[in-house]
């Protein structure tokens, strides 16, 4: 029988994915006000195109689906990044998953406070964008690289 063992400092890595749990359930909540406030029933993913014309409640609530939505898209890859640069890099995968957590705060709230154009404050559009790329692909394959030598 084998035994994993980590690293102590992994529970760096572990805090960090946690928090892409609070940033999850804070866009779970954005979405349910926005759709109640733009009244659009279960199971209707989106407003329809007219409704989120006619009403700001609804494009609202578009923005807030669509800001929760693209955070799940790339979720899996940054959990997964983490946990396994976190194995023989835990500082530093902490924190490359930490700032991606915050900068996703950052798009989260520009995006639901008035529209698409509002969703890169501070340049946090940047910051997801070197950090997925960078980590997801960079960080991940050197990592594996490094355990398989």
């Amino acid at each position: 029988m084998s035994i994993i063992v980590l690293p102590q400092a992994f529970a760096y890595p572990a805090a960090a994915v946690v928090s892409t749990f609070w940033l999850t359930a804070y866009q779970m909540i954005n979405v349910s006000i926005a759709r109640k406030a733009a009244k659009i029933v279960y199971p209707q993913m989106y407003a329809e195109k007219a409704q989120a014309e006619a009403s700001k409640e609804a494009f609202k609530f578009n923005c807030a689906q669509r800001a929760h939505q693209n955070t799940l898209e790339w979720l899996p890859q940054i959990i997964a990044s983490t946990l396994i640069v976190g194995l023989k890099y835990p500082i530093p995968a902490a924190a490359l998953c930490g700032l991606w957590t915050a900068s996703r705060f950052l798009y989260t709230f520009g995006y639901t406070s008035g529209g698409p154009g509002k969703r890169s404050l501070l340049g946090n559009t940047a910051i997801n964008a070197i950090v997925q790329l960078g980590f997801i692909l960079g960080g991940s394959t050197y990592t594996v690289y490094q355990l398989l030598a």
